[in-house]
């Protein structure tokens, strides 16, 4: 839209009457206009109507000003949840429709806003809840909000869309809210957990639920920053940066005097600035405690950097009329116990009485040292020393509250609800939404459906786009492997110079371009693998004919067929000619300092750099250990070198750094990843584990958001009575350290309506003989006849109606015969189908909810794909699966498979089918089996189609009847040992 005095005047209008509506419900719109009309010029009164609206509306554009002003205000109301002028639903047309409403808009207009701003379907987070009083509501923050209104404004400056900071809006309401209200009079430890992803935006939830904390009252904050200073030092800058401000920074200081003086993001105005010290303009300020450079030290005299004012001496310092003409005090710590006992023994000094101050602790990666892994109840046992440091800080200030962060929650989930000084999250656990635009787990693994008939590509196999695998026989072979990590690397590099030259990107460009390689946390490996780095690069021959023949092939084989298919509308060159301009300079940037590697070990022997991405641009390769291995952001990252093991899922999670947002080169990621290894008596696959970590962490997330829903408006479980909701997905691979599993009991999943698929089928013959032979008998029941089944999927926005339609045989099952058959069945990893069992073991013989099971047996038109099961020799399909290494497979059904089934059980609405709906009824599950033949045996299939049994899978998944839940609707799966209770933990240790 061409901007004029006249659309100026018009964003004037509308920016004044959406702001008046700021912290209130949507109001006539026209009535809205009129009134600041009046206040801004007399040609505005005729602006001030529906029509001018429409006007602009029509010939803008979705990145106008205008647009964009209602882009906010419309989310803002699409996302607040439950609000008190609307019953609907957020994120849902129904609510837009009643904000519309509200605006008394007409269709017309209607129309032309939803067209430039769809409703957004952004996933709200998932909370589990203890109930709460709610305190923290729209009156109780006005007048007040200062550093949430600031950090929010700098957020958007930075580019986050308006539903990325709704989102965050929401999700940070979710947590504050069930913090105690810092001005009541009684006291009460509200202590809760955030599981977000691995780098996935964690720190800014937490910064944002800082600003509305102290916002509202909380006038202490700690920050437990990790275990390592650079992990700290990153956090406090981010905080300091975003939410400080440069004048609480340098209170008075010379620019010069700062910690940041040397910090380009200082000298180009990236922090944040209020003008002039927030007490002065009616604000209140934040005194840091820690510094950049320097973690929490004893302040000795300047104790009285820790005393709060009190306007009013005779009040306590938790009276409003206090709190909020007191400054806040922040500090980042490091988890240390040194660190922590200074804190503490500060803390008893101060004159301020502790029993007063409203106290937040925020524990960054708290499942790592926060957690206490001392079985209490074990004679003369003690506390772990940063658990026994953090439980006493809980019990010096009554009024600290604490939430932990972290992506790998199982850690925290074990622990004993009943121990009060310990920090298991009792009052919620908010698991946060997977962030739009994230490269996690699943981006790197095929999980959602089978290969098609085809074959894998790199269009549709996100394992052969991304993952290469690390040859482990030998050195030279490893030598290779590295090389060509390195190459690829290098190719990359050049490929971002190319998009950098082509546009596309904005003003964006790529300030960082990174190679992490991880092999251990021993420095002896560290200085083995510089040397190896050193010779390989040198001996590239990257400005050569040699390197750029290697360069050329892998660019032909690799980059540009994946990019080809995956590069989402960015620049990709249409040779390597094309691209070769840009090599040199690329090897330029990464090496020209004749420094190409960076060590980050600690070690200052070999340590040849720092990982300051704050303060400068990098391009290189980076090797190190566990100071890379977890919470630190290793910034550009596009190609992973990785080959260390970890006995746990939370370990090896944390190892991922190349999850995270990768804009603009998500095509260029590759991740070079040790395979099978061979480890005293253990097959240990690093591919498998990251799969089976991603199963196991969906799994985890889909049933916190099963357990969300409120049961007559009352939570289903407290999070005190959460079950772990863990999963086993490998037999070697726990969830977390055995020394923080003490306390976990295996329970069960209840399923109403919901597709299941087991995929740890057993490897060893005699087990899949036997489960042949269990499941031969119910196939040869089945009648031969072949019965069509449908279901027709509604048009829906711009996707055309469709039709999931197959032939399968289908029979019947007695509820009890099926459980009989079920208990028979061997598994790989028996814990993953447990859960399922005692759910059909209740619904069956407890709190019979079945009246029969219907058997389906999907048949295909491959002829040649046929098995000869059973006595009667009947034929069935076959299906090509494959295990993704150990035990597990990966998807099992076919999209195609699941509808009517779901339809059955009465899950879905009406098919549109006459045979499906034939099959419908209110008591009636389904099980669906496939019999599964992998790669290595479909050689040995007869022309007959006769195969040995033990070289059949009979796998299957189910569908539960809908209405087979309990009448209070709620569900259980894992759950931990109450100290309180008796019984003792069960841990499968398979």
């Amino acid at each position: 839209m061409t901007s004029s005095p006249t659309d100026e005047l018009l964003l004037q209008l509308h920016n004044a009457a959406l702001s008046d509506m700021h912290t209130s419900r949507p109001k006539k719109l026209v009535r809205a206009l009129v009134y600041q009309a009046e206040e801004l010029a007399p040609e505005a009164e005729e602006l001030a109507t529906e029509g001018a609206l429409r006007e602009a509306l029509e010939r803008a554009l979705p990145t106008d000003q205008l647009v964009e002003m209602w882009r906010k205000k419309l989310t803002d109301w699409d996302f607040a949840p439950a609000p008190s002028w609307s019953d609907s639903t957020e994120r849902t047309e129904a609510r837009r429709a009643h904000v519309y409403h509200l605006l008394d808009l007409s269709e017309e207009t209607r129309k032309l806003l939803d067209n430039l701003i769809p409703v957004s379907k952004v996933e709200a987070p998932v909370v589990i809840t203890d109930e709460f009083t709610p305190w923290y509501t729209p009156q109780s923050q006005q007048g007040r909000p200062w550093y949430w209104p600031s950090y929010r404004s700098h957020l958007e400056g930075k580019g986050w869309t308006p539903e990325a900071v709704a989102g965050l809006d929401v999700a940070t309401d979710a947590v504050v809210e069930r913090l105690a209200d810092p001005t009541q009079s009684a006291t009460y430890q509200s202590k809760g957990l955030v599981v977000g992803y691995v780098q996935s935006g964690k720190t800014a939830n937490f910064t944002g639920v800082i600003a509305k904390a102290v916002d509202a009252g909380y006038r202490l904050v700690i920050v437990l920053g990790g275990t390592l200073n650079m992990l700290r030092a990153q956090t406090q800058r981010r905080l300091d940066m975003e939410l400080v401000g440069r004048e609480n920074i340098l209170r008075g200081a010379s620019e010069y005097e700062s910690d940041y003086a040397s910090d380009p993001a200082w000298s180009q105005g990236k922090f944040v600035t209020f003008g002039s010290l927030p007490s002065s303009l009616g604000a209140f300020d934040i005194v840091r405690l820690t510094t950049f450079d320097d973690d929490y030290q004893s302040l000795l005299q300047g104790i009285t950097a820790l005393e709060f004012e009190k306007q009013e001496p005779a009040l306590p310092l938790f009276d409003p009329r206090n709190l909020h003409r007191s400054s806040a005090r922040l500090m980042i710590v490091k988890k240390n116990k040194d660190v922590l006992t200074k804190l503490v023994k500060d803390l008893k000094k101060i004159k301020t009485p502790l029993a007063e101050i409203p106290v937040l602790i925020i524990d960054d990666e708290s499942d790592e040292a926060s957690v206490n892994t001392s079985n209490l109840a074990k004679p003369d046992a003690e506390r772990t020393a940063i658990n026994r440091k953090i439980s006493e800080l809980l019990r010096m200030l009554p009024r600290a509250q604490y939430v932990g962060y972290t992506a790998t929650p199982f850690a925290n989930v074990f622990v004993d609800p009943s121990d009060a000084e310990d920090i298991f999250p009792k009052d919620f656990i908010v698991s946060l939404p997977r962030p739009q635009g994230y490269m996690g787990a699943r981006d790197f693994h095929d999980l959602d459906s089978a290969i098609p008939d085809e074959g894998p590509t790199v269009a549709n196999s996100n394992e052969l786009a991304h993952v290469r695998s690390i040859t482990m026989d030998g050195e030279e072979a490893d030598d290779i492997c590295l090389q060509r990590a390195m190459d690829t690397f290098v190719l990359a590099a050049a490929m971002k110079l190319y998009r950098e030259a082509e546009g596309g990107l904005g003003d964006r460009y790529f300030q960082h371009h990174t190679m992490l390689i991880h092999e251990s946390v021993r420095t002896d490996v560290h200085r083995e693998l510089l040397g190896k780095v050193t010779r390989l690069w040198w001996n590239a021959g990257y400005m050569g004919p040699s390197g750029h023949e290697r360069l050329r092939e892998l660019f032909e084989s690799d980059i540009a067929r994946v990019s080809a298919v995956r590069a989402d509308g960015h620049a990709v060159p249409p040779s390597y000619d094309a691209l070769t301009p840009y090599v040199g300079p690329a090897v330029n940037r990464i090496g020209g300092d004749d420094n190409p590697i960076i060590v980050v070990n600690g070690d200052k022997d070999i340590e040849t750099g720092q990982a300051d991405f704050d303060k400068r641009s990098i391009w290189k390769i980076l090797i190190g250990g566990q100071k890379l291995a977890r919470g630190f952001t290793v910034e550009g990252l596009t190609v992973s070198y990785f080959r260390r093991r970890a006995g746990n899922a939370s370990t090896l999670m944390q190892m991922g750094r190349w999850f995270g947002f990768r804009e603009g080169y998500r095509d260029l990621v590759r991740l070079f990843l040790g395979r099978a290894e061979t480890l005293g008596a253990k097959e240990i696959d690093l591919y498998a584990a990251f799969e089976a970590i991603c199963l196991d962490e969906e799994n985890f997330r889909a049933e916190l958001k099963q357990y969300a829903k409120m049961v007559d408006g009352k939570p289903q479980v407290t999070p005190a009575r959460v079950p772990p909701l863990v999963s086993q997905h490998l037999p070697w691979l726990k969830p977390t350290s055995p020394n923080k599993m003490y306390n976990a009991r295996l329970v069960e999943l209840h399923s109403p309506g919901q597709w299941q698929e087991p995929t740890a089928y057993p490897t060893k013959v005699a087990d899949l003989r036997h489960n042949t032979s269990v499941w031969t008998p119910v196939l040869d029941a089945l009648p031969t006849s072949v019965t069509s089944l449908a279901y027709r999927f509604p048009a829906e926005g711009t996707r055309a109606a469709i039709t999931h339609r197959f032939d399968a045989r289908i029979g019947r099952l007695a509820p009890t015969d099926l459980l009989d058959l079920l208990r028979e069945v061997r598994w790989g990893a028996p814990s993953q189908f447990a859960p399922n069992l005692a759910y059909l073991t209740e619904i069956t013989v407890a709190s019979p909810e079945v009246d029969d099971w219907l058997l389906i047996a999907p048949q295909h038109s491959k002829r040649g794909q046929r098995l000869v099961l059973g006595e009667e020799r009947s034929t069935f399909a076959w299906f090509a699966r494959e295990r993704r290494r150990g035990p597990l497979f990966g998807a099992i059904s076919e999209p195609k498979h699941r509808a009517a089934p779901l339809r059955i059980a009465g899950a879905l609405p009406d098919s549109g089918d006459t045979a499906t709906e034939a099959l419908v009824a209110p008591r009636t599950g389904v099980v669906i089996v496939y019999p599964v033949v992998e790669t290595k045996h479909r050689l040995d299939i007869t022309e007959d189609g006769r195969l040995a049994p033990e070289k059949i899978v009979m796998a299957f998944s189910f569908v539960a009847p809908a209405t087979a839940r309990r009448s209070d609707g709620r569900v259980l799966r894992f759950t931990t040992i109450d100290s309180a209770e008796e019984g003792k933990a069960i841990i499968d240790a398979r």
